[in-house]
């Protein structure tokens, strides 16, 4: 059973109408390094976890099984620091591109899509496929 985080937040307003939130109150956060295009984790924010986001520069999460705040890095440090973010087209995921100092996922891998690469088979006529 996953709990609704707290409700109040500063997160502005225009921006808190325009999200599209999970029964939790929350909405996925990709984050991506900013220079590389790489995918680096997927997180959870709610409003103010994205307003934490926001203004101080360094991404903050919410933890489903702890159900608190932390902040990327800082416990592991490996810190996080925010150059952009943006909402999706239908308002209900976060991008954010960060600066990435250190391994992303909590297994000490670079990005936590590193070690479970799934088999895919090739699309025939497709670009690069061969056939």
């Amino acid at each position: 059973m996953t709990s609704v985080p707290p409700p109040s937040s500063s997160l502005d307003p225009e921006i808190a109408a325009r999200l599209k939130r999970s029964a939790d109150g929350l909405v996925p956060a990709i984050a991506q390094q900013y220079d590389t295009g790489e995918v680096l984790m997927l997180g959870w924010m709610d409003d103010e976890a994205l307003h934490r986001t926001l203004t101080t520069g360094r991404c903050t999460y919410w933890s489903r099984s702890r159900q608190e705040y932390w902040v990327k890095g800082d416990t592991s440090g490996h810190f996080q620091y925010v150059k952009e973010v943006a909402l999706d087209c239908d308002a209900d995921t976060v991008l954010v591109q960060v600066d990435q100092i250190g391994p992303a996922c909590h297994t000490g891998t670079r990005t936590c899509f590193d070690t479970d690469v799934l088999p895919v088979l090739p699309v025939p006529g497709a670009p690069g496929s061969g056939q």
